[in-house]
């Protein structure tokens, strides 16, 4: 039986190498991708191949559409097909709106949302070949509520919800389910620039008292791809109920 093959962007660090590492210790192929950290992604391609699994590497924006063609062609060539899609690249932004730069509107809303249209319109084609496919979306809790301070962030998250809604009704006739994952406070380094007092305030909201682990966002991902499923559609919290 052939390998099948998952691509996660966004893949150096944090959420995006946990959700990578994942699916390569099910035996899935990898092709992971980030913009500039070459050297994390070269690592998390050496943990990647050390289970004896396939791996594609691949730096470029995500954002930018002939960039991400390039990407689905070496897959293509490398790997045959797509099985499983994951949008995972994305940045914060901390600010108030009146503060921020259109060129900061535009970087976070091409690397947030216009990637995730990047992506999956490249990859359905290949799906639709087998008849098959999952996309899982990596959001946010703010992309359903909102936060002060990151409205940008936030917008950007609930085009990605939005998205991940209509895209599942579209594509649910030919077997490929489309669902997102609204993370909370995850621990990774996005989060690592709160100080210890924010820290303690913040895991005083969160009802199951700590943050959550990139291993965890990992376990549902995989979860949402591994086998046939009715679920499509959704925006599935993951934040100790926190929202």
């Amino acid at each position: 039986m052939p390998r099948k093959t998952v691509l996660v962007t966004g893949a150096s660090r944090g959420i995006g190498k946990a959700i990578a590492i994942k699916f390569a210790r099910k035996g899935y192929q990898v092709a992971i991708t980030c913009l500039n950290r070459q050297e994390q992604l070269m690592q998390t391609k050496v943990e990647i191949e050390d289970l004896q699994v396939g791996c594609l590497t691949w730096m470029g924006d995500a954002g930018d559409y002939e960039s991400c063609r390039e990407l689905f062609t070496r897959i293509q060539k490398q790997f045959g097909s797509l099985d499983v899609l994951v949008n995972n690249a994305g940045i914060s932004y901390i600010g108030l709106l009146q503060d921020m730069r259109p060129e900061d509107w535009n970087r976070i809303l091409t690397t947030n949302l216009t990637s995730v249209f990047n992506c999956c319109q490249l990859a359905i084609p290949m799906m639709l070949q087998k008849k098959q496919g999952k996309i899982i979306n990596i959001s946010s809790v703010w992309g359903v509520c909102g936060a002060s301070c990151e409205v940008a962030y936030s917008a950007t998250k609930g085009g990605v919800n939005a998205l991940t809604r209509a895209l599942a009704k579209e594509l649910a006739p030919s077997n490929i389910q489309v669902n997102a994952i609204a993370c909370g406070a995850i621990d990774t380094e996005m989060n690592h620039f709160l100080h210890r007092e924010d820290l303690i305030s913040l895991l005083e909201e969160i009802p199951a008292g700590r943050m959550g682990r990139a291993e965890e966002v990992a376990d549902l991902a995989y979860h949402l791809a591994y086998k046939e499923s009715y679920l499509t559609g959704q925006v599935i919290g993951l934040d100790g109920g926190w929202i």
